[in-house]
């Protein structure tokens, strides 16, 4: 194991010597939705009726900015929800039939959001409770003084759940590439455009191939825009994203568990458009997007941290608040953007691991069963691990890998896990912390793998295609399978972990 570790260490040098810490690019594959489904050359253009409509009614959709996200709420008995209108004023009522009768109302806060083209837009958040399992139940939420269309919405199973795992949406990403049919690069409008046709495929076809999902988690970049500057076409351009992400019909009844990506991290508009249960305002280094949060549903804890937070002692700080609000959670589970432990060429050894020797022992020290990561828009899974118990030197986003012995240096310290359990398939009481990275959910962007595979990875993947996971709990397993969005086959085994 320590001559493949010194050999992937020499793999890496290579790598990282081409620049610095992000200097990779994406690759030139992307999910073109001027494709028919089945294409696998630029030659075969699409008929695709669905994507015409879609281009048709995109002007409507980007400037559709009073579109409501539902969360999961602090626990399953409750919902939240947040949206953004042109009045102040937050209401949802909530009740057991459509015709809203005898319907319970809840208020929330109401603040000011983005101006859009000139328009002030409110931020509205309301948290509504008395959700019980397998119930169906509708819901009405109030815009600009009307009650709009009542949206169903269905409860499931606590004791016996499953839910949706994807990495980077990332509506927006695939700005300058060139589709078929076209000799122009996509602005980052009509790559918008594109990229929201694709999650709403692939949303589509997630809950229609395993309609037993309960909710959703996302491991961040929902969006492509940074708008660093604040300028009106900057903001313009994040919510035309905004409005695509959001536009998916599937959405007005599957909460969804988002973390704040680094393309989420710089401006308010990720906590305008979630309302995230429990946040963590005791955090030390916030990032303008908002914090990590924390949450239970069924028998596992789910914990969500702001990686873009490069303040270690913060996470553990959430991390340890979590457990001790829900001591008994016989799962827990933690949501990070940055991959610690991922095999893409563009970041799962380079700022991926910044984080890596100080978190590393947070988790074990937690007894954390399974980390889900995202950034790395490939596909791996690693074995069970666990830190060596040694010290190790902390890195930040300063960390100059021109210099050869900071890189030397950077690798070396990267060193700092044991794999302790190396089991496939049903794996019973094992040792460490399970890690896994989604690739990305829309073929937005795509990076390349590692030349060498890491020895910590056990499945890895890039197909160039969209996929997702599903992660199915009982009282005794947890199950992950990832699959190809368009042929709803698996990519990889089924691993378990199972707790006796």
């Amino acid at each position: 194991m320590k001559t493949k570790k010194r050999i992937l260490t020499a793999a890496i040098f290579a790598a990282i010597s081409l620049g610095t810490l992000t200097s990779f690019a994406a690759t030139e594959h992307w999910n073109d939705a001027s494709l028919t489904p089945q294409a696998v050359t630029k030659t075969q253009v699409s008929a695709d009726t669905d994507w015409q409509a879609w281009k048709a009614a995109w002007d409507d959709t980007k400037t559709n900015h009073e579109q409501v996200s539902l969360s999961p709420g602090s626990d399953a008995s409750q919902l939240n929800f947040a949206w953004y209108s042109k009045m102040d004023g937050a209401q949802v009522r909530v009740a057991k039939d459509v015709s809203m009768k005898n319907a319970k109302e809840f208020s929330g806060t109401s603040e000011t959001g983005s101006v859009v083209e000139g328009i002030q837009y409110y931020a509205n958040k309301v948290v509504a409770d008395g959700f019980k399992a397998n119930q169906t139940y509708w819901y009405q939420v109030k815009i600009d003084g009307t009650w709009q269309k009542p949206q169903e919405y269905k409860t499931k199973s606590l004791s016996d759940f499953s839910f949706l795992f994807v990495g980077d949406p990332q509506i927006g990403a695939s700005t300058g590439q060139v589709p078929v049919g076209s000799d122009q690069k996509q602005n980052s409008e009509l790559a918008a455009r594109n990229d929201a046709y694709n999650w709403n495929k692939t949303l589509n076809a997630a809950l229609t191939q395993h309609p037993e999902i309960s909710f959703m988690i996302s491991a961040g970049d929902q969006i492509n825009e940074v708008a660093k500057n604040n300028t009106p076409d900057e903001i313009k351009q994040q919510e035309y994203q905004y409005s695509g992400y959001l536009s998916a019909a599937a959405l007005r009844s599957l909460p969804v568990s988002t973390t704040i990506g680094n393309h989420d991290s710089l401006t308010r508009g990720y906590q305008n458009h979630f309302n995230t249960p429990n946040p963590f305002k005791e955090e030390q280094s916030p990032t303008a997007a908002g914090h990590g949060y924390y949450y239970s549903y069924g028998n596992a804890l789910f914990i969500v941290l702001n990686t873009n937070n490069y303040n270690a002692a913060d996470h553990k700080a959430l991390i340890e608040k979590a457990i001790a609000a829900n001591p008994k959670a016989k799962w827990r589970i933690v949501m990070i953007h940055q991959d610690i432990y991922g095999s893409g060429l563009d970041h799962s050894d380079s700022d991926g691991i910044i984080l890596r020797t100080q978190l590393t022992p947070i988790f074990d020290a937690n007894h954390i069963d399974a980390v889900l990561q995202g950034h790395d828009h490939t596909y791996a899974r690693t074995y069970q691990l666990t830190g060596d118990s040694k010290q190790h030197q902390a890195f930040d986003k300063t960390v100059d890998l021109k210099n050869e012995q900071t890189r030397a240096d950077f690798l070396t310290q990267n060193n700092c896990y044991n794999i302790a359990d190396m089991r496939q398939g049903k794996v019973t009481n094992p040792k460490g912390v399970f890690y896994m990275t989604a690739n990305s959910a829309t073929g937005s962007k795509y990076y390349e793998l590692l030349p060498i595979q890491q020895d910590y990875i056990a499945a890895r993947n890039q197909s160039w295609r969209p996929t997702y996971s599903v992660v199915n709990i009982t009282a005794d397993t947890f199950a992950i399978t990832t699959y190809d969005v368009g042929t709803g086959k698996a990519i990889d085994d089924t691993y378990s972990i199972v707790k006796k």
